[in-house]
């Protein structure tokens, strides 16, 4: 006998998907925030003139960005109490996307650095500001504006990683369609559902994305 989709039992428990999905994004959301803080200290770090910091910045990318995210969510939610360091579910989620966005963002905002023309620099420098009231006044914008599509697909890339908190039962997306499943029986039907929601938030993103760069010039 061939199997015959039924999307009854999903539809009627949709709004927990919904739920799921707006608790996904808002994970996402902090974490992105959290981590573009610690990638662009990392990423100034990584461009400065002390090889100290460079090679700080350096190893702490390579250790983040070489981990399984999965990993770092089992290290930071089960290791760290028997330090005494305590965090609940979504605390100790937020803190591993962060770090683990942090790695990849140093790199983005390296990248964007180092397009940053020196003759911009020096004409900053000239008019008599300081080495830090040119990185905030003049390199800064500039370099967001550079990095801006690989920030935007760093986003997407966490947004689906958020998926992931499911492991330590946070109620997001996949761990709610999970529990349809195991309640339902409707294994294609539920993650049809699930995937097309991941799909369709994914190209709103980037199509949000897209309408952002365009605000701002080129440099």
């Amino acid at each position: 006998m061939g199997y015959t989709l039924h999307f009854d039992v999903v539809w009627a428990s949709f709004d927990r998907l919904l739920w799921g999905l707006a608790l996904g994004l808002q994970l996402a959301l902090a974490a992105i925030a959290i981590g573009a803080a610690i990638g662009l200290v990392a990423g100034f770090a990584s461009v400065s003139p002390s090889p100290f910091w460079r090679g700080l910045a350096g190893l702490y990318v390579t250790i983040f960005r070489n981990l399984p995210i999965l990993v770092i969510v089992l290290v930071v939610y089960f290791a760290l109490p028997q330090y005494g360091v305590r965090l609940d579910k979504q605390q100790s989620f937020i803190a591993s996307l962060s770090v683990y966005a942090g790695a990849y963002l140093s790199e983005v905002f390296r990248a964007g650095l180092l397009a940053v023309p020196k003759g911009v620099i020096e004409a900053g420098r000239a008019i008599g500001l300081t080495r830090l009231q040119t990185n905030i006044h003049v390199v800064a914008p500039i370099m967001f504006r550079n990095a801006l599509p690989a920030f935007g697909t760093t986003f997407i890339s966490l947004f689906k990683d958020s998926s992931i908190a499911a492991a330590i039962a946070i109620p997001e997306l996949t761990f709610q369609a999970r529990k349809i499943n195991v309640e339902s029986f409707r294994v294609v039907e539920t993650w049809m559902i699930a995937s097309l929601l991941y799909i369709a938030t994914c190209l709103i993103i980037a199509a949000l994305l897209r309408a952002l760069e365009r605000r701002f010039p080129k440099f």
